[in-house]
């Protein structure tokens, strides 16, 4: 198959661009840069110059592919409202060149909480709309699925999420979470991720949601206790009146239970987490390394 894969680039999409190239399929990959391009090329795919905002770059590329995979967004916060407009054009573009066709058009999305089955709370964010959007097209002879991200997507050199739990561990002197500490987060390592995207492309049945968790619930005291070990700062509980002030645009976050099941996206595509867990990764001088590099 040829596919075409926004972001490809990235954190995800260059290991999704590796895995389905080493699975036989030929990569077509969306890059704004030059830096892009470059990285792309080495990888051994193909190259689409432009941006999600050229929709007649984007919709050329999806009639010329065998299918879709969109992971390209713009994580510029002051930017978000702009950026999750960009991303729903982009898939509303996808959907209308694949109709019909029966190809599948796959695209990430955020907040997997219980089951796949299980219907996401109403949620403000600029994004919400994306994931109905692209599902509305299995209507439509599209084979478009949905992949619910958990929240911390890691490897050995980058967890997001982490780091920001690091750096105000940096500034306050002490690794924080909030109550007990036993509050989980699911968690998922970049490379499976990017095998669950492949076999969505391959086999995920029209209209499937899918649960992209390696690890169903992994509390947030022991990634706390691992960052207070490596900083050398005092693991304490944070009470809820000062969790604003220590945790910031955080705080509202970090208290939260979000225990997710993939069960079920195991058993529909025969996709088996493989790769090391989020405490292994954090747990690892390299981690910590790329962390300050990324504060120089």
């Amino acid at each position: 198959m040829r596919i075409f894969v926004t972001g490809a680039s990235g954190f995800i999409g260059s290991a999704l661009v590796s895995d389905l190239i080493a699975a036989g399929h030929q990569v077509v990959g969306l890059a704004r840069s030059n830096s892009s391009a470059a990285a792309l090329t080495s990888a051994g795919a193909d190259v689409c110059r432009g941006t999600l905002e050229d929709l007649d770059v984007l919709c050329a590329a999806a009639e010329g592919s065998d299918g879709v995979v969109n992971l390209g967004f713009s994580h510029d916060l002051s930017q978000h409202e702009a950026a999750a407009r960009a991303e729903l054009r982009a898939i509303e573009t996808f959907g209308e060149a694949l109709q019909g066709s029966n190809r599948p058009l796959v695209i990430a999305s955020g907040g997997p909480a219980g089951t796949e089955r299980d219907t996401p709370p109403p949620s403000r964010s600029p994004r919400a709309g994306a994931a109905p959007v692209a599902l509305s097209f299995a209507e439509h002879g599209v084979r478009s699925s949905v992949v619910r991200l958990a929240p911390t997507v890691h490897d050995r050199g980058r967890c997001d999420f982490v780091k920001l739990l690091v750096d105000i561990a940096r500034a306050k002197g002490v690794s924080g979470y909030l109550g007990d500490g036993s509050n989980r987060w699911p968690s998922l390592h970049r490379l499976d991720a990017a095998g669950l995207f492949r076999l969505a492309v391959e086999k995920a049945p029209a209209g499937s949601i899918l649960h992209g968790v390696g690890e169903e619930g992994v509390t947030v005291r022991a990634i706390a206790e691992i960052i207070g070990r490596h900083l050398n700062v005092p693991v304490a509980p944070i009470v809820a009146e000062d969790a604003a002030a220590h945790f910031g645009f955080q705080a509202a976050l970090i208290g939260r239970d979000m225990l997710a099941s993939s069960t079920l996206t195991r058993e529909l595509l025969g996709w088996q987490p493989t790769h090391a867990g989020l405490l292994d990764d954090i747990d690892s001088a390299l981690f910590f390394d790329n962390v300050a590099l990324s504060r120089s």
